[in-house]
């Protein structure tokens, strides 16, 4: 089984929330519909900017608490390093 660390954003620079997953698609389409976090819900954190796979839990699981300590702009740096245009890696999961 495959675990998923991914941050998901409001818009460029935006609000950013980082989660766990096994399932990126159906997590990131509950985000996008309001039923992911209420956080999430509150500050419109829908797009999905970000995100690694895992094969064990445990890795996933230090990776995020990792992230989650680190200050925001290595968190933006991240996420540029891959994804420069902060583009919503959702709408290529399935495609």
């Amino acid at each position: 089984m495959a675990y998923y660390i991914y941050i998901m954003a409001s818009q460029k620079n935006g609000t950013l929330y980082i989660g766990i997953t096994n399932n990126i698609s159906a997590r990131a389409l509950a985000h996008r519909e309001g039923r992911g976090a209420t956080f999430t819900k509150k500050y419109g954190v829908t797009r999905l900017v970000y995100m690694e796979i895992f094969e064990d839990v445990n890795e996933a699981i230090a990776r995020e608490k990792e992230l989650k300590k680190w200050r925001r702009q290595w968190k933006i740096e991240l996420i540029e390093s891959v994804n420069p245009d902060w583009d919503d890696l959702f709408l290529k999961l399935n495609h």
